[in-house]
């Protein structure tokens, strides 16, 4: 089995292990080795050995053909003499044939360095031959493979420059043959029924009359997966002697010549047949129906063929506006240089067709549970692809992307697959709502297959009135069409700016290689890198490279403690590239000598003690994947709550919590797997119905675009007419029978009362809703007979979570509301009984909440809050909000335009991230890790980077424009506190270090060590640093000098604590402190510190905790209480007049994080119990 590409731990230059060097001659003559009697062109091709750990080999082999000559014959390296006459009078041409065995597939470098060889070979005697040979072995084992990266080596092997390219990152392949190959043999179509033989792990045999496109073309096949992988036996070609192979019962990719064709479809019995030489695909024997592979989805594929077809596939097309040109070499590297573009373009292609494929099956899957409900999958599939998707998804390589899926990997198809992110996905994400079909899909499915959707491009901070809540649009049950100005082709291809290439020449190898002669190269590498990278000091990733390489080759000059400085050096350069296995094994092999001179350089030994822990830390990753089913045995609670989140209904436990009080009333507080299997089918079918609304043009220009039809009752007798009453997330009409109309009943916000009574007809009283509306006098009734009462419940619930909603600003109560209305749906439907209504009850937690517990919105707080989010949306509890950094947007033509919008920032628990687009408030990256500790503070440096301290002592550097983190700065040695940006770049730990940066080169200009510990905030003004620690508040220069000093003890005698903030305001001369525990502000004057603080009480305030200065006020967060019950509240204070101007009530867990966005809005975030993000308008 071919299972996942491992790189090597080290620059290992043995022959694998696992390679059959005895049945090697066999694949070096795949054809058979016959003496000739004319010589035959030199012929090359290459081999692929996997292992049985599925790590791959590569073999790359030379043919050539020498006459017979006098006297000697080589054999093995022996020479012996023979007699020849014979040979002589008829010409007689013996094959040779040299095999380079690689790690990497250096297909295209190999080749030329063979070719090289085979050029100086033809002038030399044969027993000049194997020592040319072995020197040219022993130049190869001298060149480093590049690390991931731009960075590609070149090397002079004479005729031909040699280059060795990198692999684009440490997820990616190397790519070093013509990507476009396939593309000439086959035709789109033909191509895509290979690639789904592929995904469908089918035994696919393909066949050429030429050895070297039988690899070439498998291996492009096996890259235009990426990051997809084949997980079975892959031998791409097959000698006459191993043709046996095919019989093999199990999935594999072989190849064979074109001769054994009809032997081979005759002998074997449901294989796929592949012709690269006339593009025929076939089936062997008629066993196989030739309707058993199915197509790929349709609009995938159309993306496809279109994207390929506007390729340009030939190279002369290239060259004929050009000028000739007379340097081979120059030659040489215009056309590798068009190859490495169309190489990307192809790459693009081929990774938008697996995106396009397989975009939806995110919505489908429950990370926490680790579940994939494959079932709901496929019936969100247009019938035509479903044939695909059974097949695909019974496979090994499905399960194996699915395991990267819920590990959440970042790689290639995460990373394109969040680019090209519609507006509407990031808003789905972010409300987390029942899957339903939007106004706006309903009318592209009937009139329009190409729908448009506008976005709005905002650099600035956004007029936050404008932004209304929004609701979740459903997702459709094929792949959509994006078509905006920042992707034309969202769901095609997306044109990405291809990077550029730097290359490094390696220095010439001098023989013989003898070891002066080695050591002499390896010092003029050393030298080569060193002048670059004295050259590069503000080029980072450049820099990365070339410390990379200078200590791989220190390395192997046995300068361990080089190697390790430089290998240290990439935790601030680069440290995706950091070789860990390599490091640790160096420092387990260290002589103690020289462990003893690493442990006394300080940032030596910690990076020792860092990637020594990283061993102990290695646990083993969850990688289980579960197909959703429904439950057999009866479930208490806790089982309850794990196999509803693991269906995907709901994830929010107080929710199910409620759930489950619903379905055991009248019961044992245990539900019994028919009731479960009840309730789930309901709620399924009734998902399934809402995606056939088929709503008529006249109703669908009442709605809004986003709005979706969650419930229609039956046909009833109205005072507006017959009809259907329909609800969504924002109001009810009536869908009027006969020639369907619209009637508008009310929206949910302008609801004034709601009853459920009875009328008179005839004999019988019959169940009547009413809904009185403000804005309209004449009263609405609907006789709504049985399902009187549960309308009554939705109609009462969506009202309470409306108000909710606009009285807190909060969309994601209207969310909720609605998950709550359909659960209601969903008891009643399952849940056959006289109490269905009460038990459905159960749920109405606004409706409940706004008649017990009506909690007031304060009008103050009202007017200025504007807008609330929820960075933990989608989680199964909501994580406290521990930083926030608002980042404004910027243009720049070389960005995207997602680059040039205002972010904002939120840090949650364990080192998670959070990125929202600040001008839609919707998730622009989801959760990334950096660490798994409490991270304290961020702040942006320069535009391109976001600095984050964690208590785990290390400061993060996170890319702003590939929102990952590369670098690291582990010169603290305790819990970083702080960072400041102004003149100078500064950061704090608690142990009361403080380290000043330059950011271009981030490295330590200064760094001094203050007296007293517990260091947590610093502030820079008038060049010095004000340092607060528990005790104190201690003012030094820029060097550490101490100048003043505030003391807790001796100006705050009746304040048994510590500081906990502090701000400075320069304007007004003031610095103004809070203290743990405390209600109050101390204001002092920052020109005499002497003085006695001025001492400001807040109301009903429990503690401070956080305080920022907007403009001339200081906004103050903190712990509370509001109408009897603990809040988080935030105070707004003039700093003139020293006198709160506003009290705002606006979470209802402590303020733990507070940010400025451009002084027009201030943001908070919440801790654990809410977890919720707050927008107010600074006045």
């Amino acid at each position: 089995p071919n299972g996942e590409q491992k790189a090597p731990d080290t620059e290992d230059i043995s022959v694998p292990k696992d390679i059959d060097l005895i049945g090697l001659p066999q694949l070096c003559f795949p054809g058979g080795l016959y003496v000739t009697s004319e010589s035959k062109e030199d012929h090359i091709h290459f081999l692929v050995f996997t292992d049985v750990c599925g790590n791959r080999t590569y073999g790359v082999v030379a043919q050539y053909y020498q006459p017979m000559q006098d006297g000697y014959i080589s054999s093995n390296g022996q020479a012996h003499r023979e007699s020849v006459q014979t040979a002589k009078a008829f010409g007689c041409f013996v094959p040779f044939a040299i095999c380079v065995i690689s790690r990497y597939p250096y297909f295209n470098a190999l080749k030329d360095c063979l070719s090289c060889l085979l050029v100086h070979l033809r002038p030399l005697k044969n027993l000049d031959v194997d020592d040319r040979i072995k020197e040219f072995a022993a130049k190869l084992s001298l060149i480093p493979s590049p690390p991931p990266g731009t960075l590609h080596l070149i090397f002079n092997m004479k005729p031909l420059q040699i280059v060795f390219p990198s692999r684009e990152d440490p997820d990616s392949p190397i790519i070093d043959l013509d990507l476009h190959l396939p593309l000439l043999c086959f035709k789109p179509e033909q191509v895509l029924q290979i690639i789904t033989c592929i995904l469908t792990e089918q035994r696919i045999v393909f066949f050429s009359s030429d050895w070297a496109l039988l690899t070439l073309i498998a291996e492009c096949f096996m890259l235009y997966l990426h990051p997809i992988q084949w997980q079975h036996t892959f031998v791409p070609i097959l000698s006459r002697q191993m043709l046996d192979f095919v019989m093999a019962p199990t999935s594999f990719l072989m190849g064979c010549h074109i001769d054994h064709f009809e032997e081979v479809s005759q002998e074997a019995e449901d294989l796929i047949l592949i012709n690269i030489d006339n593009g025929d695909i076939t089936h062997s024997k008629s066993s196989v129906d030739e309707g058993v592979i199915p197509d790929v989805p349709s609009q995938a594929a159309e993306t496809f063929i279109k994207s390929v077809e506007s390729l340009q596939l030939h190279y002369d097309l290239e060259l004929c506006h050009l000028s000739s040109n007379t340097d081979f070499i120059e030659l040489q590297m215009r056309r590798r240089d068009w190859q490495q573009k169309l190489n990307t373009e192809v790459q693009q292609i081929t990774l938008q067709l697996i995106v396009n494929i397989f975009r939806w099956v995110k919505d489908h899957l429950n990370y926490e549970h680790r579940v994939f409900n494959s079932e709901e999958f496929l019936k969100t599939r247009a019938p035509g692809d479903q044939p695909f998707y059974k097949k695909v998804l019974e496979t090994y390589i499905f399960h194996s992307f699915l395991k990267a899926r819920l590990n959440r990997r970042m790689d290639a198809f995460a990373r394109l697959e969040l680019s090209t992110q519609s507006e509407e996905d990031r808003l789905n994400s972010m409300l987390d709502s029942p899957r339903r079909l939007t106004v706006e899909k309903m009318a592209s499915k009937r009139f329009n297959p190409q729908y448009m959707i506008s976005k709005r491009m905002v650099i600035s901070m956004p007029n936050l009135q404008d932004i209304k809540p929004h609701d979740s649009p459903a997702r459709t049950s094929s792949l959509r069409r994006l078509e905006t100005e920042r992707a034309p082709t969202c769901r095609g291809t997306v044109k990405l700016s291809s990077k550029s290439i730097s290359t490094f020449r390696i220095p010439e190898i001098h023989f013989p290689l003898m070891s002066q002669c080695v050591h002499t190269y390896y010092t003029d590498f050393i030298n080569h890198l060193t002048r670059a990278i004295n050259i590069l000091q503000h080029n980072s990733a450049l820099l990365a490279r070339y410390f990379y390489l200078r200590g791989l080759i220190g390395l192997m000059q046995g300068k361990l403690l080089d190697a390790l400085s430089d290998f240290q050096n990439l935790y601030k350069t680069d440290i995706r590239i950091f070789p860990t296995d390599l490091v640790r094994k160096m420092v387990e092999n260290m002589p103690p000598f020289e462990r003893s001179l690493a442990d006394r350089k300080p940032e030596l030994k910690r990076l020792i003690s860092q990637v020594m822990e990283k061993q102990r830390e290695v646990t083993k990753v969850d990688d289980h994947v579960k197909n959703f089913k429904l439950p057999k045995t009866h479930m208490q609670l806790d089982d309850f709550v794990k196999r509803i989140q693991e269906s995907g209904i709901v994830k929010d436990i107080d929710t199910i919590h409620r759930l489950f009080d619903a379905l055991t009333v009248g019961h044992q507080k245990q539900i019994d797997p028919e009731t479960f299997k009840d309730f789930y089918n309901y709620w399924k079918e009734t998902e399934a119905e809402a995606q056939e609304v088929n709503l008529p043009r006249t109703v669908l220009e009442h709605l809004d675009t986003n709005e979706c039809v969650y419930k229609l009752s039956c046909s009833v007798k109205t005072n507006s007419g017959v009809g259907k009453i329909a609800m969504t997330q924002k109001r009810l009409f009536l869908l009027t029978e006969g020639r369907p109309g619209y009637v508008e009943i009310t929206t949910f916000r302008n609801i004034e009362d709601v009853k459920s009574t009875t009328v008179a007809f005839l004999l019988l009283r019959i169940p009547t809703l009413r809904i009185k509306s403000v804005s309209k006098k004449e009263v609405f009734e609907a006789n709504l007979k049985t399902e009187c009462d549960l309308w009554h419940l939705m109609v009462k619930e969506m009202w309470a979570g409306k108000k909710m909603a606009d009285d807190h600003k909060d969309p994601q109560y209207i969310q909720q509301a609605l998950t709550n209305v359909l659960l209601m749906d969903a008891v009643v439907g399952a849940l056959q009984s006289s109490k269905t209504i009460y038990a459905a009850s159960k749920l109405s937690y606004f409706d409940k909440m706004k008649n017990e517990v009506p909690m007031m919105v304060p009008k103050t707080t009202s007017e200025t809050l504007k807008h609330k989010i929820n960075p933990s949306v989608g989680e199964t509890f909501p994580h406290a909000v521990d930083v926030l950094l608002y980042t404004p947007g910027h243009l720049d033509a070389a960005d995207r335009i997602e680059d040039a919008r205002p972010k904002l920032w939120c840090a949650l628990s364990e080192g998670k991230v959070i990125v929202f687009d600040a001008s839609t408030w919707t998730i622009q990256q989801h959760c990334f890790k950096v660490g798994s500790s409490k991270l304290t503070c961020m702040v942006m440096v320069e535009q391109s980077q976001v600095w984050i301290g964690s208590q785990d002592a290390i400061i993060y550097i996170i890319n702003t424009h590939s929102m990952s983190c590369n670098k690291q700065l582990n010169d603290h040695r305790s819990n970083v506190m702080d960072i400041i940006l102004q003149a100078s770049t500064y950061s704090c730990s608690l142990d009361g270090t403080v380290i000043a940066w330059n950011i271009s080169t981030l490295k330590v200009n200064r760094r001094f060590q203050l007296p007293c510990k517990n260091l947590i905030s610093i502030k820079l003004h008038d060049n010095r640093l004000w340092c607060c620690t528990g005790s104190c508040i201690v003012i030094v220069t820029t060097n550490g000098s101490p100048r003043q000093e505030i003391k807790m003890e001796e100006n705050l005698k009746d304040v048994c604590s510590c500081f906990l903030c502090f701000q400075l305001f320069p304007e007004e001369d003031q610095v103004w402190t809070s203290c743990s525990g405390s209600s109050d502000l101390y204001i002092w004057n920052a020109t005499d510190l002497s003085r006695t603080p001025q001492k400001i009480h807040l109301q009903d305030c429990l503690e401070i905790t956080c305080m920022i200065k907007v403009k001339n006020q200081i906004w103050i967060g903190s712990r509370g209480i509001s109408q009897g019950k603990t809040r988080g509240k935030i105070y707004v204070i003039d700093a003139e007049k020293k006198t709160v101007e506003k009290e705002l009530v606006g979470h209802t867990d402590t303020v733990k994080a507070l940010c400025s966005a451009e002084d027009r809005y201030v943001l908070s975030g919440s801790g654990r119990e809410e977890g919720k993000i707050a927008i107010w308008k600074v006045e």
